[in-house]
């Protein structure tokens, strides 16, 4: 006698092995796991500043684990994962982004280029200031002005960073106004004689007549005009005690020609 086969008990069974679902259920699982991390850490580091947003996270993993514990179709499956997962990636992109602005943010912009002083459009104290805070700046830090009446014609005073007395006048003239050979017979007979100079500088925003520069070559002074003074303050030539190694020695009882 032959026995029926009943056709709805293969429909009632399991599905046959299929391998392309096999992997792809392995890689929704490593998918899970792997956003799981992700949710956590990102849920973690927002969490302080961004509550909704990680509760929204961890909403997602959860709603994703349900579905799978619960055995539904694999596309629903795939859908609620792909979707949980793009969640996380996207919340952990905006936490990254929002990091990243905010320590571009956090950084000081560049300081501007320093403009070039023009020496020449300021008042005569406030050059003789403008000159202390050169010698300052390159390592005469008891640099101090001294002009006003009685200074015996030094301006500012200064000890150079090898121990060298500096001695400066500064005489801010005018373009058309350059200091002449009475002013450096004026100067030279103090520097040396009442202020005790190693280096004696005289620093004139209108330059010098030939007659001065000669007076002051042969007494040893040295003598800055508006090119020295601003390759000095640019920083395109060095300070003026580092263009004498040796004290100065001046000549007595010279007078200019």
């Amino acid at each position: 006698m032959a026995i029926p086969i009943r056709r709805d008990g293969v429909r009632g069974g399991r599905a046959p092995f299929d391998l392309r679902r096999t992997t792809f259920g392995f890689a929704l699982v490593a998918l899970v796991l792997a956003g799981g991390g992700m949710a956590l850490r990102a849920a973690w580091r927002s969490a302080g500043r961004h509550p909704v947003a990680a509760v929204l996270v961890v909403g997602l993993l959860l709603a994703a684990l349900l579905v799978l514990r619960r055995r539904r179709r694999a596309r629903r499956v795939a859908e609620a994962v792909t979707e949980a997962a793009y969640g996380i990636v996207d919340a952990g992109i905006a936490e990254l982004d929002a990091a990243g602005e905010a320590r571009a943010q956090a950084q000081p912009a560049p300081p501007e280029a320093a403009r070039p002083v023009d020496y020449a459009e300021l008042d005569p104290y406030a050059f003789e200031e403008a000159v202390a805070e050169l010698c300052r700046r390159d390592g005469c830090a008891d640099a101090e002005v001294v002009g006003g009446a009685g200074d015996l014609g030094a301006d500012v005073l200064a000890t150079t960073p090898d121990g060298r007395r500096l001695v400066v006048q500064c005489k801010r003239y005018g373009p058309g106004n350059r200091a002449g050979s009475q002013d450096l017979q004026r100067f030279g007979g103090t520097c040396y004689a009442v202020h005790g100079a190693d280096i004696a500088l005289v620093v004139s925003t209108g330059g010098f007549t030939e007659p001065a520069l000669e007076y002051a070559e042969q007494c040893g002074i040295l003598c800055y005009g508006p090119e020295e003074l601003a390759a000095w303050s640019e920083g395109g030539a060095p300070p003026p005690w580092d263009a004498t190694e040796e004290p100065a020695e001046p000549t007595p009882g010279l007078s200019a020609p």
